[in-house]
């Protein structure tokens, strides 16, 4: 859950750039977490066959999981991460 924070000395771009760099942290996150889970399933008898076509493409399947989980709300990172990033920068001024 996203919680809309401001803050009156970083400008509303700066933030919407750190919101979107702290939703990115969290799809990275979760693409590490995710790719063991899928490196050990035995894909062989999935309706694709576990085929060499199937494993080039994994890499970009478990990118776009870990992104639509991220936009969903993920693991609870984005926001301590956003929270974090608006401090650092609110301490630069």
């Amino acid at each position: 859950m996203k919680v809309e924070t401001s803050s009156p000395t970083v400008p509303p771009e700066v933030q919407a750039k750190l919101r979107h760099a702290a939703d990115d942290f969290t799809a990275v996150a979760l693409n590490e977490l995710l790719k063991p889970m899928f490196d050990t399933t035995d894909m062989s008898k999935g309706p694709f066959g576990g085929s060499a076509a199937e494993e080039q493409f994994r890499p970009m399947i478990v990118s776009e999981i870990a992104k639509q989980i991220a936009r969903s709300g993920g693991l609870g990172l984005a926001e301590p991460v956003y929270q974090q990033m608006l401090r650092l920068q609110e301490a630069r001024k």
